[in-house]
């Protein structure tokens, strides 16, 4: 099981996310909407966890400055070459400086770090759809930017156990 660090979005881009997924599911394309356990929200992962502990984990996030709100320009459309897409928000120096901040905290804990979120090999993205078909690139292209461009804040800090959906909160955003 992984532990995804995540920071997770304002209400009203929550929600602009989920209609895109349902307009997705729509035209028949799976998304997190109904990916595995079914319980995804909208989120940026600062980082993803192998192996860790945690009430350590938790401990060491918790102690991190409290952030203010971050702001994320959603205006780009990426795949990973394992067929994931997603939303991509323009890298900015807060964005880059918490998300190392939160990987010094948890691999501080003894905690596995997955080699994609190594800082200098993280590329931040709000996840779409896990398994894009190449015959449904046009459709899901043309859905998405439909909508963007998007502006959203990421607001909460969680951590979420990805084979679950189980969330547990921070104190504060971090």
């Amino acid at each position: 099981m992984t532990l995804a660090v995540c920071l997770l979005l304002d209400d009203r881009a929550d929600a602009a996310v989920r209609r895109l997924w349902r307009r997705l599911e729509d035209a028949g394309v799976a998304t997190l909407l109904t990916h595995t356990h079914g319980l995804h929200v909208p989120h940026l992962t600062w980082a993803a966890l192998r192996s860790y502990d945690l009430d350590e984990v938790r401990a060491a996030l918790d102690a991190l400055p409290e952030q203010p709100p971050l702001a994320l320009h959603l205006d780009a459309f990426g795949t990973f070459r394992r067929s994931r897409c997603w939303l991509a928000p323009a890298v900015s120096a807060p964005l880059v400086e918490r998300q190392a901040a939160v990987v010094a905290a948890t691999v501080g804990t003894g905690a596995e770090l997955h080699r994609h979120y190594e800082p200098g090999s993280w590329v931040p993205h709000l996840t779409l759809a896990p398994r894009l078909h190449l015959s449904d690139l046009s459709t899901v292209a043309a859905l998405v930017y439909d909508v963007l461009p998007l502006v959203a804040t990421g607001v909460r800090s969680a951590l979420i156990d990805t084979s679950t959906g189980a969330r547990y909160s921070l104190s504060h955003p971090i």
